[in-house]
């Protein structure tokens, strides 16, 4: 990435801001059309299909549109061994920049159906078996990701990653949050989408677990990259990665 830190934030603040908004705002709409749950989960996850792979393909070349805290440490994580990922200090500003916009975009996809702006979730999701769900969707999520980049397939990725969290909303017990951020943002609206503040901290865990399921999976078929010398003596470059 070159583009300047500041427009970095901006874009990971924005593109999370309207990927939550997408999630929330589909999810309040299908309730107000239809009674059928199975509906109601058609809609909201073919809306954030379209949506995700939107902002993917718009804001991917600004900031690598990770759009997601989880996707963000694993690049770090990796990047510590090849001296290509996002430097530490570019990480602790991501992470709020991201949790900032999923909050936000919650709030704004209340606002336009009229929900009120912020009334916490009491949706509980705390059971062992959404966990397990949890950890299987950010696994295969950053598994994706970073093993596009392993095989130089990156320009694909707004259509894989999402095609993936669509996919995952139907066969994961959890509807595939996977994504420590959007998870925040949607414990701030009551609504079809949302999540209880009690079973936030419990679902970040497993997504964090996840993930670090999903680098494994990475090493253990692609193998460890070697360092290059000419990259570690830039660390702050960061891949061309995309996220949910």
């Amino acid at each position: 990435m070159t583009a300047p830190l500041v427009r970095r934030l901006a874009a990971e603040a924005v593109g999370t801001a309207l990927l939550v908004t997408v999630v929330v705002g589909s999810g309040i709409q299908a309730t107000e059309l239809s009674h059928d749950v199975g509906v109601q989960l058609l809609a909201n996850s073919l809306a954030t299909v379209f949506g995700l792979a939107v902002l993917i393909t718009l804001l991917g070349p600004v900031s690598g549109a990770h759009f997601n805290p989880a996707v963000t440490l694993a690049a770090w994580a990796l990047g510590r061994r090849t001296g290509t990922g996002p430097a530490l200090r570019e990480v602790a500003a991501y992470v709020p920049a991201q949790v900032a916009g999923a909050i936000g975009g919650a709030i704004l996809a209340d606002a336009m159906f009229a929900e009120p702006l912020v009334r916490f979730s009491t949706h509980d999701r705390s059971a062992p078996h959404l966990l397990l769900g949890e950890i299987v969707a950010t696994a295969g999520l950053v598994a994706l990701v970073f093993g596009l980049d392993r095989v130089a397939r990156a320009h694909v990725a707004p259509a894989a990653v999402a095609s993936y969290i669509g996919a995952a909303y139907w066969f994961t017990s959890s509807t595939s949050f996977a994504n420590p951020a959007v998870t925040i943002g949607r414990a701030f609206t009551d609504t079809f989408a949302g999540i209880a503040p009690a079973s936030v901290a419990p679902f970040i865990a497993a997504q964090l677990a996840g993930a670090v399921l999903g680098l494994g999976a990475v090493a253990m078929v692609y193998g460890r990259p070697a360092p290059a010398e000419h990259e570690i003596a830039a660390p702050h470059g960061e891949p061309e990665l995309a996220s949910s």
